[in-house]
């Protein structure tokens, strides 16, 4: 018996097997929330997950405004950016962009999560963040996802 009876399946974009997932982030930890929404962005909750490809569900986070952080983060830790210019660098804490996007927060803890490539900018795409228990998705008939604590 030479030949192995079974093939091992590469998804790819056109066979991918996308759905829609609803993840409600009220009440909940950033860190445990976040990477729990980029395994599902990823697919690595499909027994067809193919590193090489976006074969993960698109995922709508609703209640980001009740979100949690633990210890002493909401003052201390501290988001960086830089435009470019000397001078330019600025310091926020969580706290701060709490206050002015709750969407922000999870948005750039997903996004630490995920590929560094041209395929991790791609999967981040279809990540929908909304403040309220609202979306305007439901045409897509999303399911909700349980995320444990």
């Amino acid at each position: 018996m030479d030949h192995l009876s079974y093939k091992t399946l590469s998804v790819n974009k056109a066979t991918a097997n996308k759905g829609w997932v609803v993840i409600d982030a009220g009440d909940a930890t950033l860190g445990r929330v976040a990477s729990q929404i980029a395994n599902v962005l990823r697919g690595k909750h499909k027994p067809s997950f193919t590193p090489n490809s976006d074969c993960g569900d698109n995922v709508i986070v609703i209640n980001s405004k009740n979100l949690r952080v633990t210890g002493k983060k909401m003052n201390n830790k501290v988001y960086v950016t830089h435009s470019g210019y000397p001078g330019g660098q600025k310091h926020t804490t969580v706290r701060e962009l709490m206050a002015k996007s709750p969407n922000m927060v999870i948005e750039r803890a997903v996004r630490g999560m995920l590929p560094r490539t041209r395929l991790g900018r791609e999967q981040f795409r279809n990540l929908f963040v909304y403040e309220g228990a609202e979306h305007p998705h439901e045409a897509q008939q999303p399911k909700t996802l349980k995320i444990n604590l």
